[in-house]
């Protein structure tokens, strides 16, 4: 993976000072460039900008339209926002594409969050990236399980497909989960 270091954003994104970009005071942000798609960034976000609160609404809306009410385990902004928790959004160009974020459950143990890629920008390899950079950030902080709860509806029966096609396979609840029949978890062993 190629790192590129950016110093400037505009709704989350990395790149060039013109009119309504701002320097991010004194830190900078690192995005990572995919050598297999080389206009994928993952950038560390602070889900300040309105494209990225807007993805993250419409995620949460769908999983409140697809789950029953005491099964939605999806996080808010604020609870993305809080750390340990890591949130990246990804863009290819100027384009969000997706997001998602890595929660610390136990000592080695990571769970994926809120990873989404927005419906127009399916089909193009875009979870696989993001789902292959999360692996790595979560290798890189020691972590050696990679966990996730997604639903038993038929409604994700694409997403459970995409993860057992990446390596995971069912589990029972971890961390904090309780049995759910609206819940499917899944888990990974980082090699």
């Amino acid at each position: 993976m190629t790192l590129a270091l950016c110093g400037l954003r505009r709704n989350g994104m990395a790149g060039s000072r013109r009119k309504g970009w701002s320097r991010i005071g004194a830190a900078w942000m690192m995005a990572a460039v995919s050598p297999a798609n080389m206009s994928l960034r993952m950038i560390p976000d602070p889900l300040t900008s309105p494209p990225v609160r807007a993805l993250v609404a419409t995620h949460l809306r769908l999983m409140r339209a697809s789950s029953p009410a005491c099964s939605v385990h999806a996080l808010e902004v604020t609870a993305l926002q809080a750390p340990p928790t890591r949130f990246w959004s990804a863009w290819s160009g100027e384009e969000l594409v997706g997001c998602c974020a890595l929660k610390p459950i136990a000592e080695q143990h990571g769970e994926l969050k809120s990873m989404h890629v927005l419906a127009a920008m399916r089909g193009r390899g875009f979870a696989r990236e993001i789902l292959a950079y999360v692996e790595d950030a979560a290798r890189a902080q020691g972590m050696v399980r990679l966990s996730l709860e997604t639903g038993s509806q038929e409604v994700f029966a694409p997403a459970r497909s995409f993860y057992r096609g990446a390596g995971f396979e069912e589990c029972g609840p971890f961390g904090s989960y309780r049995l759910d029949p609206s819940s499917c978890f899944l888990t990974k062993l980082l090699s």
